[in-house]
């Protein structure tokens, strides 16, 4: 196996596949396309956090007092804005404590290089885990700086969930952050499109979640 590759974890569950492969498809709408993509985040969640830690409790169950486990830490979603908000609801069903920050970055359509217009995260982030959210890791550049701010923030236990991950992306951030494992539910590898989208992935997700742009055929007009 490729060195590159050693931080990524890709899910095959049939679940997940079939997911993918409805986001895939140009004939669905914003409507189940944003329910997709909040149900793949759920699904990854549980995965992806598998390491929280727990610390035990004492509870009154119905019958008797008993110790048992709880987390012992919150965690920090960041989505990289806008497309990451999709992501959001989905890790937070799985504990609605965990906080949210923000992130916002858009690509420089000639450069490809990410800009950044936002950026907060919540009081004590750094004493926990952060998992950063984004639906494509293309180019890399956008998770890459996302990343980089949130380690100059302080946190060190960080995290990448995206649904596709390209090879040129998973390169970038080995090279660039060789501590912070990446999770995807597809996985491409090859080269991107000249426009640094992934070919075998679900077109703009942020487009796609918020209605701006349709990528179903257009009916020909006699």
């Amino acid at each position: 196996m490729e060195k590159y590759l050693s931080n990524l974890t890709v899910f095959t569950h049939p679940l997940i596949r079939h997911k993918v492969s409805h986001l895939c498809d140009v004939h669905t709408g914003s409507k189940e396309f944003s329910e997709l993509v909040k149900e793949l985040a759920m699904l990854m969640g549980y995965e992806a956090l598998k390491d929280l830690n727990m610390k035990e409790v004492e509870i009154q169950a119905p019958l008797q007092k008993i110790v048992t486990p709880v987390l012992a830490e919150d965690f920090t979603i960041v989505p990289i804005l806008r497309a990451g908000l999709g992501m959001v609801e989905g890790l937070r069903a799985l504990s609605p404590t965990a906080k949210v920050g923000h992130i916002g970055l858009y690509r420089d359509e000639k450069t490809l290089l990410p800009q950044t217009y936002y950026f907060k995260l919540p009081v004590d982030a750094e004493k926990g885990p952060v998992i950063v959210v984004d639906p494509a890791l293309a180019t890399g550049g956008s998770a890459d700086a996302a990343i980089q701010f949130v380690k100059e923030s302080g946190c060190k236990n960080i995290k990448l969930m995206c649904i596709f991950a390209s090879e040129v992306g998973v390169k970038l951030l080995y090279e660039k952050h060789p501590d912070v494992a990446v999770y995807a539910a597809n996985y491409a590898p090859g080269p991107l499109s000249p426009q640094g989208y992934i070919y075998t992935a679900a077109g703009d997700a942020g487009d796609r979640l918020f209605g701006t742009v349709s990528y179903k055929p257009q009916a020909i007009k006699e």
